[in-house]
């Protein structure tokens, strides 16, 4: 039994169970969800959307989707360092920290697991959702040294929106999917 040729063959399969996107909408998607979660809620009556984290979304699904650790947290980054510049908190590179550890680590979890089925997903959008915004808490507490409280029962509200909102969304993008 050969075991140094175990690494080619699980790259080789990892390899073959990445997607491929078309350039439109690698740049199309992300660009909307920032829109939405930046304009959206300047008017009074959408200021809920404010907590609904579609480039977190976006993020996570392009790091499962394309397996690439190095596009995973490249994305996370741009997304959140971009929504940085455009929030009135002044508080540049908070959710580029948090976004750059969600696609990294969405982009290591795609590479070891089948992350097609809904319940799956469904379940990583939860716990991304929760990691990005505890990560955000203590990054506000220890940086910033801002009072903020976590409050458990408002964000596992918002995970529960997150995370079906997510899922419908996976599965409108897993359409325009380029298939092999």
């Amino acid at each position: 039994m050969a075991y140094e040729n175990e690494g080619l063959i699980a790259a080789e399969a990892r390899r073959a169970r990445r997607a491929q996107f078309s350039i439109w909408l690698m740049l199309a998607t992300p660009a909307l969800a920032l829109l939405i979660q930046v304009y959206l809620p300047l008017f009074h009556t959408l200021q809920f959307v404010a907590r609904i984290e579609l480039p977190l979304l976006v993020t996570i699904y392009f790091g499962l989707m394309r397996r690439s650790q190095i596009r995973g947290l490249t994305l996370g980054m741009l997304m959140g360092l971009t929504q940085d510049c455009f929030a009135r908190d002044y508080m540049l590179g908070m959710n580029g920290i948090c976004k750059t550890l969600v696609g990294y680590f969405a982009a290591s979890i795609g590479m070891q697991f089948d992350v097609e089925s809904a319940v799956v997903r469904l379940m990583l959008c939860s716990i991304f959702y929760l990691f990005h915004q505890f990560v955000y808490w203590v990054l506000q507490r220890s940086l910033l040294g801002q009072a903020v409280t976590f409050d458990i029962l408002t964000e596992l509200f918002w995970t529960v929106i997150n995370a079906l909102l997510g899922v419908v969304l996976f599965a409108l993008l897993d359409r325009f999917r380029k298939r092999e």
